[in-house]
């Protein structure tokens, strides 16, 4: 599928997502049971993270720190506010609403920096900015599954949340205050393993396990715990040896991830409530977009940066599967409310690649000196624009050329009868009723 995508010029992760969607359940059913492929679509994110936090340059996170939190707390809270209006008209109740809040809120780290990596800014000002708003998105995962949890049981430990969330603050921050003051970390034995390549491999994924499954046990999330890791090993004499080890098998697990997203789809109710899905599926992605257009702005980030950073955080992310699972599971959330926020989910990331090439385009002209975003996309989509005023002229061209055929045919129709009935006329004498007619003008 993959293939066959690069084959129609698109992004090769749509067909991971459609052969899932092909393999899963509602699907051919070869894959009936996906315990086993969410696992390994759960290690690719904890890799991811682990990948990103390595390649974290500190100097620019501490600088895009302060931007980075102020743009995801105005993502979340402008999601709660549209997903209590919705839960309103649609009679859901405040848990249910708040739950779909917080899946709105989140992008999905794996298809943003993706997208980044192939414009070839992910190391830039916007790929800069854009992980530092993604990664405090996924620090807040934390409190949101702690929130969901307690929904169920209907025992909301506010305390123990806020505790959770400052020890996690805290801690990175003082990591990133520690690693700013000194040298690379030298790691032990770093002489004799630098050049085994199966040692730096099996090193590196114990420590990114490790590190996220004692972030698990203390009731942080995994994610916190792989990020973390990863900013070590960053810092560390190691970080060129590690990268180009740990890259291919971040590639395969990044793969099964898609998949995972395919095989979540229910293509039953998908068809049974097409319009709705489609409908809520573009609603949020340009609400998402044009809000973190807005955030970013207000923030302090200049225009190409604002655009190209907001597009690339439009879809929903991949811990909205895991909140949407959580909220299920704790009898939060509906099941029809559960099949509807999967399938905008992946819908939303189905249509990241589409996304891709509007920022490609947009990115590419937005250094022209262009002063409004309508200027860069009408800029960028000039040739698509000319050839559907063509296609315009030429449509009304064949059009006009129909009409006036159809209207010479008429007459020659109308014509033809005329001189007919004035061959046989009523009185007996068609050559007097044929002189009559050529007498008459045309």
């Amino acid at each position: 599928m993959g293939l066959g995508l690069i084959w129609l010029r698109l992004p090769p992760l749509v067909g991971f997502i459609l052969a899932g969607v092909a393999l899963g359940p509602t699907g051919f059913g070869v894959i009936s049971n996906t315990d086993n492929v969410k696992l390994l679509a759960e290690m690719g994110v904890l890799i991811l993270l682990f990948f990103i936090g390595m390649e974290l340059s500190l100097k620019a996170f501490v600088l895009t720190l302060r931007q980075a939190v102020l743009v995801a707390s105005g993502q979340i809270f402008s999601a709660l506010i549209v997903a209590l209006l919705i839960g309103l008209g649609l009679g859901l109740g405040v848990a249910e609403s708040i739950i779909l809040g917080f899946i709105i809120a989140l992008s999905s780290t794996v298809v943003a920096m993706k997208m980044l990596d192939d414009m070839g800014v992910l190391r830039g000002e916007e790929g800069r900015i854009a992980v530092g708003v993604l990664i405090a998105q996924d620090l807040a995962v934390v409190p949101m599954l702690i929130f969901v949890s307690s929904f169920g049981s209907g025992d909301l430990d506010v305390v123990t949340i806020i505790l959770k969330v400052v020890i996690s603050v805290a801690l990175l921050g003082g990591l990133l205050w520690w690693l700013g003051r000194r040298v690379k970390l030298r790691v032990p034995f770093a002489e004799r393993i630098e050049d085994n390549v199966e040692i730096l491999a099996l090193g590196s994924l114990a420590l990114c396990f490790s590190a996220a499954a004692i972030s698990g046990i203390a009731g942080l999330s995994p994610v916190y715990g792989a990020f973390v890791a990863g900013i070590l090993i960053g810092n560390s004499t190691l970080r060129s040896r590690v990268i180009p080890v740990i890259e291919p098998i971040q590639s395969v697990l990044l793969v099964v991830f898609f998949l995972s997203i395919g095989l979540l789809m229910d293509l039953r109710f998908i068809w049974e409530n097409i319009w709705l899905v489609i409908m809520a599926s573009l609603v949020v992605i340009a609400a998402k977009s044009v809000l973190n257009v807005v955030l970013l702005r207000i923030t302090g980030s200049d225009q190409q940066t604002a655009l190209i950073a907001g597009l690339s955080m439009a879809q929903i992310g991949e811990f909205s599967f895991v909140l949407a699972a959580a909220g299920l599971g704790a009898r939060a959330l509906s099941p029809d409310t559960y099949r509807l926020a999967i399938a905008v989910t992946a819908i939303s990331l189905l249509i990241s690649p589409i996304w891709t090439n509007m920022m490609r385009r947009v990115e590419r002209v937005a250094a022209e000196g262009l002063t409004t975003y309508r200027a860069a996309l009408l800029e960028a989509y000039a040739n698509e624009i000319g050839e559907v005023q063509r296609g315009r002229q030429a449509f009304g061209r064949g059009v006009f050329h129909v009409r006036l055929r159809y209207r010479a045919l008429r007459l020659a129709v109308y014509h033809r009868r005329a001189q007919k009935n004035l061959r046989i006329g009523s009185d007996g004498k068609p050559a007097a009723a044929n002189d009559q007619d050529d007498q008459r003008p045309t």
